[in-house]
């Protein structure tokens, strides 16, 4: 899947620092490093610092130099959940689910912070983790307003566990309790496209795409569900829509190329 899945919220740092590393010379990327660097020297003991080179060699796909930023950092605060959070975070967008799921159950035992519990709730329900629920429980004892998050946790598991229905139920739950949630339209469609519930699948998308009408996932997985119809020209125009929303779609590239429609 796309997405995180995880989970939407699932989110990295707030640093409001930009950077244009693609199109940068190296010269200008080195440049910018030494920068960072040269600032961090200036100021050791600031945090927001530290995350801007994170967070800078994360953009840039220098994920080995990231999380040894990361390890740095907890080298000498190893109490601070953010960093533990960060490096989770890190660890899943580099394919280390399990180092993720480590790292999140440290920055939880230190700090019960709802946004930790949703994301290590998340990584748990999409490896089978009965763990899950016990995160989702948290949730909903906690003074949070994290209802929603914990049904979307409880049907996330019991899809991957291949409980569609009951996953349905719960996935059913957080939309009534939110209709906005997308990632619940998705999952939830796509536990009727496993079902091979076709056509309520695509009443599904069609219903949060109408919500939302950029949500490029939405028309991925509508795609989906229409070859399952046998409606292959609607499917390659649904594909074709995701990929004008993000152009890096990489799964509605290999739909498409599948169908034999050729994409820049």
């Amino acid at each position: 899947m796309k997405y995180l899945f995880l989970f939407c919220t699932l989110v990295f740092m707030g640093c409001n620092n930009t950077d244009n590393t693609a199109s940068s010379s190296p010269s200008d990327t080195n440049s910018r490093e030494v920068a960072l660097k040269n600032d961090i020297a200036g100021f050791p003991d600031s945090a927001l610092l530290k995350e801007n080179l994170v967070q800078y060699y994360r953009e840039s796909g220098r994920y080995d130099n990231a999380l040894s930023a990361v390890n740095e950092a907890l080298k000498k605060d190893s109490t601070s959940a953010r960093w533990w959070d960060i490096k989770a975070t890190l660890q899943f967008e580099n394919n280390d689910t399990l180092g993720a799921i480590r790292s999140f159950e440290k920055a939880v035992s230190i700090k019960a912070d709802p946004e930790y519990i949703i994301s290590l709730g998340t990584l748990y329900a999409q490896t089978k983790n009965p763990n899950a629920l016990i995160m989702a429980d948290a949730l909903l004892s906690s003074k949070a307003d994290a209802e929603k998050e914990s049904y979307f946790i409880q049907g996330l598991y019991y899809s991957y566990k291949n409980e569609k229905e009951k996953a349905i139920v719960y996935f059913d739950k957080c939309l009534q309790l939110n209709y906005t949630y997308m990632s619940a339209y998705t999952e939830k469609a796509l536990a009727l496209y496993d079902l091979k519930r076709y056509p309520e699948a695509l009443a599904v998308l069609d219903k949060g795409l109408t919500l939302q009408n950029n949500y490029d996932e939405g028309y991925y997985y509508r795609g989906r569900v229409l070859e399952k119809m046998d409606k292959r020209e609607e499917a390659i125009e649904a594909y074709q829509t995701a990929l004008m929303y993000d152009p890096e779609y990489i799964e509605a590239k290999d739909a498409l190329a599948k169908l034999g429609v050729k994409t820049q």
